[in-house]
């Protein structure tokens, strides 16, 4: 792996694990130590990792939510929730991910099925796009990252989409699995 681009639930808590206040987003609290340990071995070989450097707020997962853009420089209020990535880190995401020659995709960057928090999702969706149109090639792993690509209207332009967004991860890990292995010794 040469470059990460986190976002959604996961960002949360690599933004927490380097300090950064996340309100009442969502966070994986048992796994921040994992999280440091893993910026500083990408640091260490050279990879690099994408963070949002903004989101998009509420104090409820609602359409009709009022809405903030914050900086995470400033972090997220008490009472509030990162419910996706905002503006400027969709847009720095899409220029990451132009420079790949081969992306692998699972999970969105908020919550795309509420309106106020699919624009992250579905600038990524674009960027993928235009990746394999580009000549990379793009690979989709997850329920909720091919549900994203099909809303999107832009499933048509991605080399590959699974479903087993868990199996794509462990098969990319080189792990055994009994699904795939049997295949060539099928009779």
């Amino acid at each position: 792996v040469q470059m990460l681009v986190i976002g959604g639930g996961m960002a949360n808590t690599f933004l927490k694990a380097q300090g950064v206040e996340i309100g009442d987003s969502l966070l994986d609290a048992d796994s921040l130590e994992y999280a440091r340990e893993l910026l500083t071995r990408a640091e260490q070989q050279g990879v690099a990792v994408h963070l949002p450097t903004d989101g998009i707020i509420a104090q409820e997962l609602s359409a009709e939510a009022e809405t903030q853009v914050v900086s995470l420089a400033e972090g997220v209020p008490a009472g509030w929730k990162l419910l996706d990535i905002g503006p400027e880190s969709a847009e720095a995401y899409a220029a990451a991910l132009g420079t790949a020659r081969t992306l692998f995709w699972n999970g969105p960057m908020g919550v795309f099925e509420v309106e106020p928090f699919s624009k992250g999702t579905f600038r990524v969706a674009q960027a993928m796009a235009s990746a394999t149109e580009s000549g990379a090639t793009t690979v989709i792993g997850g329920g909720d990252s091919a549900a994203a690509i099909q809303v999107s209207g832009l499933s048509q332009k991605i080399t590959h989409i699974s479903t087993g967004g868990g199996a794509s991860l462990e098969f990319l890990e080189g792990r055994d699995l009994p699904g795939v292995s049997v295949i060539p010794n099928k009779a």
